[in-house]
């Protein structure tokens, strides 16, 4: 089985190693902090082997140079992560990478960044998903379109409720006040609330978070909900989901 080891970097950045015990590879998801990420690994007794980035920002893929000068690892990632760094293997949407015998399915989630993307591992029910969505929220819309957004928040929303979601940061007490004022009579989400601020107050993470969860409380995955776009306004869910976003920048 894969194996995750999750923490945190920088102010608010989760980092995480995935770990293959049979072929002893070790994927590090996104590079926030390359010597934590050395740390972490050593700590494990693991040689970080891959570098997989879901976009280019730094806080995502600025440690690559300092993983692949200690470990010579290969550096899987989207074409604009070359802003950064070099890219060993370049992937988009609907290519596959393994680690050991595991495949990881890679998704356009672009909006946050316009090549922005997820990495699915079906077989572990897993994906992910960087700042493309995040406990109830989903990242600024720095690059993309809301049309663009949408689309790829509806490929997440098409995995396995099951699937368990690793993002990227602790941002979700924020994200839950806002939740709360965008959806203030889903009962889920109050009891969803309750729980994170209950993780928050004993400083534990609230990440990853399962999706099932998340498509009955997170407002930007429920912009095709009747009741919000009458709330937010729109014709379309891209268009609520831009209400919502724009609103959220704003809160």
């Amino acid at each position: 089985m894969l194996q995750v080891d999750q923490f945190p970097c920088l102010s608010d950045n989760y980092g995480f190693l995935l770990h293959d015990p049979d072929s002893g590879e070790t994927a590090a998801i996104d590079t926030p902090d390359g010597k934590e990420y050395l740390r972490q690994a050593e700590a494990k007794g693991w040689t970080i082997t891959h570098i997989w980035n879901t976009h280019w920002h730094p806080d995502h893929a600025g440690g690559n140079a300092d993983i692949v000068k200690a470990t010579g690892a290969t550096i899987v990632a989207p074409k604009e992560v070359e802003k950064l760094s070099a890219i060993d293997q370049l992937v988009a949407h609907g290519d596959t990478v393994t680690l050991g015998e595991h495949t990881a399915h890679i998704i356009d989630v672009s909006g946050h960044t316009n090549g922005h993307i997820a990495y699915h591992l079906p077989d572990a029910d897993m994906a992910f998903v960087g700042d493309a969505v995040f406990a109830l929220g989903c990242g600024r819309m720095f690059e993309g379109e809301p049309k663009q957004f949408w689309d790829s928040l509806e490929r997440i929303k098409a995995l396995p409720p099951s699937t368990t979601l690793y993002c990227a940061h602790e941002y979700t007490a924020a994200n839950a006040k806002f939740a709360l004022h965008a959806d203030p009579e889903n009962t889920a989400l109050q009891s969803y609330v309750e729980e994170i601020t209950a993780k928050r107050a004993k400083d534990q993470p609230t990440v990853p978070t399962e999706l099932g969860r998340e498509l009955a409380t997170n407002p930007f995955l429920r912009a095709d909900d009747p009741a919000l776009m009458a709330k937010w306004g729109g014709t379309a869910p891209h268009e609520t989901f831009a209400a919502l976003r724009a609103a959220k920048d704003a809160f």
